[in-house]
Parts: structure tokens; C-alpha cells; sequence
């Protein structure tokens, strides 16, 4: 009876949601949350039932940033995940740490579970839109973005071609796919099939943009990875099994970017890449990124991959 209801209390949060424009900028005032969660899987049962309700802590409209965190957070959801589904810890501790937090679902059907699978320009665009009016919102003049996978990697072309770079100070990656995966090899085996990129592109354009060598990817790549006024993180799993080889996450050095692999700071951390979001250390490496002049060494604990 106890799973019954909480499952109603999510569908009536999710109808809520949608009245009021979840994850769209367009609602007053606080939006409805769900829960806190401990990992991704607990998150992608909850939001199953609750695809297009908010992480908790996040989208209050009416949030104003504090002088100590005077930029917004605004998260950014890897493929095929939906904002809850990605966010549902971190969003929250974000928020206890005083930031204004805000997260979407874009690159997907309104309000079904899938998210983030259509073109990467599409996707960026909607998300760029909603930044907008988190800044408007919010009277900030500058965002703070969190991204996981291709959330970390598709900021680059907002700040590329979309004015980004005027409106982003700091770009926060986990494990984000900024120069692709070949999956072990098997994403770069299918790409050679005549007919499977075709196929892949009716479900997950993004996927296909996200294959090494793509030409999404080279044109991205192309005249530098990352550009001057922004502060770029890079946190990477070498457990990684989605984004292969694991170092296809980092970023060209510069001095404005910042490569950490999480097995320096606690070699006993196991995490995957769907793992990495609800992470412990990465969370705490997270908050460093975003507030380095108040840095804490993460406590270094096992963390077993999600999928093992």
C-alpha cells in the first residue's frame, strides 16, 4: 500500500508538473520535487512514473543568488536521461550549499521518460533558451553549468555558437563525452554498417553525433576545445564504460581547464559512468569546481560501479 501511494503521490506530482510547465522556465515559484535519491536506479523507478518532475532543490523561480554563489546552477542531462533521473542527490546538496539550482528536459518528447536523444543542436538550443530565463529569473548575470555525459560536452557548442560564452563562467563535466566513445569498439564497428547509423538516428540522433569521429564532433572540436573567461572541470571515471576510452572526457590542457580523474583522489572509488552523478566524491569535486576559494578534500569511501 505504501509503494501504491507514493506511486499516485508521483503521477499526481508529474500532472502538476505539467500544468505548471516543469522544467520549461515558464512556472511561478517553486515547482514540484521528488525525493532525494541514492543512485541512478532508484531515480529511473521513480521517474517513471514522474517523468517531468524536478530534482529536489531545484527550479525555484524564485530563488536570488547569494553573494557568496552569485551564479545560478543550472544542470545538464546526459542521453536518454531525464532531469530527475540524472540530478536527483546532487541537485539537493547543491542547494544546501545556498545555490539557486535549476534543471530541464529537453532533446525528447515533452513529458515522456526518454530525454536528451535528438539532435545535439536541438537540444542545446532549448537548453540555452532555458538558461535565458534562469538568468532572467534570477537578475544574475552570469550561469554555472553542471553537465553528465553528453550535458557536459553539449555546453561547448552553446558556448560556441550559441552565446554561451558570454553567459557561462564555469563549465562542470562528469564524465562527459567531449571527444565521443567508440563503446569498447562496438559504437565504432556499427557506424561502418551500411544502414545502422540511419537506424540509431530514428531513436537517438545523439548518439550517432557522439561516435568518435563523428563529424559533430570534428566540427566542435575544430579551432580549439575550450575558450578564454570560462573555467572548464573535467571529472572522469577510469571505470567509465560508456564513454571509451575513459580519456576521451579530458580536455586539452590550458589554463583554464582542470582534468581530474576521481581514482587520484580515492582509489578505492569504483564508480561508473551512471554512477558518477550520485558519486560522493565526485559530488564533493563537484562543489570545488564551483566554489574552489572554499575547496574540502572529499572523504575518500568504496563506492562499488552501478552495473557490474
Amino acid at each position: 500500500m505504501g509503494m501504491t501511494r507514493r506511486w499516485l503521490t508521483a503521477a499526481l506530482a508529474t500532472a502538476a508538473a505539467l500544468v505548471l510547465g516543469a522544467g520549461t522556465g515558464q512556472a511561478a515559484g517553486r515547482e514540484p520535487t521528488g525525493p532525494v535519491q541514492p543512485n541512478i536506479l532508484t531515480a529511473a523507478a521513480y521517474s517513471l512514473a514522474a517523468p517531468a518532475i524536478a530534482p529536489p532543490g531545484a527550479n525555484d523561480w524564485s530563488c536570488k543568488p547569494s553573494e557568496r554563489h552569485p551564479n545560478p546552477v543550472l544542470l545538464s542531462n546526459g542521453t536518454t536521461a531525464n532531469a530527475y533521473e540524472n540530478w536527483a542527490n546532487l541537485s539537493q546538496k547543491l542547494a544546501d550549499a545556498g545555490y539557486c539550482v535549476f534543471a530541464g528536459n529537453f532533446g525528447g518528447t515533452p513529458g515522456t521518460f526518454l530525454q536528451t536523444v535528438g539532435p545535439i543542436a536541438d537540444t542545446t538550443k532549448a537548453l540555452a533558451a532555458f538558461g535565458d530565463k534562469i538568468l532572467a529569473a534570477t537578475g544574475a548575470k552570469k550561469l554555472d553549468v553542471v553537465g553528465h555525459s553528453q550535458g557536459g560536452m553539449n555546453i561547448r557548442y552553446w558556448i560556441k555558437y550559441l552565446g554561451g560564452a558570454d553567459k557561462i563562467s564555469r563549465l562542470v563535466g562528469l564524465s562527459p563525452s567531449n571527444h565521443g566513445t567508440d563503446l569498447f569498439g562496438l559504437l565504432s564497428t556499427l557506424e561502418m554498417i551500411p544502414g545502422v547509423p540511419a537506424a540509431l538516428s530514428t531513436v537517438c540522433q545523439a548518439c550517432n553525433e557522439q561516435a568518435v569521429g563523428s563529424d559533430f564532433l570534428t566540427d566542435l572540436n575544430a579551432g580549439g576545445e575550450t575558450v578564454p573567461g570560462i573555467q572548464y572541470t573535467v571529472i572522469q571515471t577510469r571505470y567509465d564504460d560508456v564513454v571509451t576510452p575513459y580519456t576521451s572526457a579530458f580536455l586539452k590542457a590550458a589554463p583554464n581547464v582542470k582534468n581530474i580523474l576521481l581514482q587520484n583522489v580515492c582509489g578505492l572509488d569504483f564508480t561508473d559512468h551512471l554512477g558518477i552523478t550520485y558519486d560522493p566524491v565526485a559530488e564533493g569535486l563537484v562543489l570545488n569546481a564551483l566554489d574552489p576559494a572554499h575547496a574540502k578534500t572529499p572523504p575518500c569511501v568504496p563506492v562499488p560501479p552501478v552495473i557490474s
